[in-house]
């Protein structure tokens, strides 16, 4: 009797273990239309030298080229290629047998955050029209429970993010596009609202990530959500304007902020050593020096004469995506070969794994999460 005692009071110790989660906060940072090329490889000699898309090449090449392949990773994206390749892991290096892509149709933004936030796929989400999101992303879910109330947040750079969190039905707190921070958040925060203002940012409906970031540590500082998603959005926008040398930029200023945020996260009571980061993209992009600005699938393409005759086959690669995790719950393993092709709509059940949740309670129809990462 005494052994089969032992074995049932081990037999609960095990399932304990194993519902029970280290950490109780997830941060989940995206970059928009980053390739796996240059979070792999660092800047791409292709495009650094072309003067269609570099105004000072050899300026640029000795910012960022060097010979050695990982010495060039390490110069454009050093937090994630050493911190996290050492202490985290590393998903998406196609030439190292390890892949991941999106499941959606598109391969654009909108179907791409969905993917992300939903874990699941709607064909029907085909545009990036301000539409609101008929799909409840995770960030909802867990927004509707009393444990989690006021503990979600969202910020991004792109103003279409209300429509996906879809903030009118979600009560998902989003700051995004060129959304002030309330002003007695931090002392700095009427500054910053007022520069937001004052400083131009090339686009119309993107904000320059600075102020995404910024607002966005404030934010998690003095509110301390549970599940923060922030979303930057240069890279995108500098790639599809065709700068080569500003995408690079903002790629290092992002790996720089990401940085800063993991410092932040282990400096500070509450998260230190209790918070997961993860950091993906939305999409991926062309390969050579004449599709690199674009993404979208052959399906996305034939919807447009102008990109059906341009790119009849569409955006060859721009579905191949990437992810980077480090924390108490993520094996650290480096860069982790795949034995299938992994996929986007994973990311959401993975962060509620790591939040000791069960995704298939909260949504049947979503995609296992990427257990291979995972202690």
């Amino acid at each position: 009797m005494k052994a089969i005692a032992k074995l049932a009071v081990i037999g609960c110790t095990l399932m304990v273990s194993h519902i029970v989660k280290a950490s109780d906060n997830v941060v989940l940072v995206t970059l928009d239309g980053v390739r796996w090329q240059e979070v792999f490889n660092g800047a791409d000699q292709k495009l650094l030298a072309n003067p269609d898309f570099v105004k000072q090449p050899e300026q640029l090449k000795q910012q960022f080229w060097r010979d050695d392949k990982h010495a060039r990773q390490a110069q454009l994206m050093p937090f994630i290629s050493n911190t996290i390749a050492q202490h985290g892991v590393l998903i998406g290096d196609r030439e190292n047998g390890s892949t991941m892509s999106v499941s959606n149709p598109w391969y654009f933004s909108y179907p791409g955050y969905s993917e992300i936030l939903t874990g699941s796929v709607d064909e029907a989400i085909n545009s990036n029209d301000k539409t609101p999101n008929p799909n409840k992303t995770i960030l909802e879910r867990l927004e509707q429970r009393a444990d989690y109330k006021n503990k979600t947040a969202l910020f991004g750079s792109w103003d279409v993010f209300p429509f996906i969190v879809n903030t009118k039905r979600s009560d998902v707190y989003v700051n995004a596009g060129f959304m002030p921070i309330e002003a007695d958040l931090f002392a700095d925060a009427p500054l910053l609202n007022a520069l937001q203002q004052e400083i131009p940012s090339p686009w119309h409906n993107v904000r320059l990530d600075s102020f995404t970031y910024r607002f966005a540590k404030a934010y998690m500082l003095a509110k301390k959500p549970k599940l923060l998603v922030i979303s930057l959005g240069e890279t995108d926008d500098f790639a599809h304007d065709g700068h080569y040398d500003h995408y690079l930029q903002s790629a290092k200023q992002s790996d720089a902020f990401i940085k800063d945020l993991w410092q932040t996260i282990q400096t500070t009571s509450g998260y230190k050593n209790n918070t997961t980061l993860i950091i993906t993209t939305d999409h991926g992009r062309g390969s050579n020096a004449n599709d690199w600005q674009h993404h979208s699938s052959k399906q996305a393409m034939a919807k447009s004469e102008q990109g059906r005759k341009a790119f009849p086959e569409g955006i060859i690669g721009s579905e191949h995506i990437w992810l980077a995790a480090i924390g108490p719950d993520i094996k650290p393993q480096g860069l982790l070969k795949t034995t299938t092709e992994l996929k986007q709509a994973q990311v959401a059940a993975t962060i509620l794994t790591v939040l000791g949740e069960n995704p298939k309670q909260l949504n049947p129809a979503m995609a296992d999460a990427i257990d291979e990462i995972l202690k």
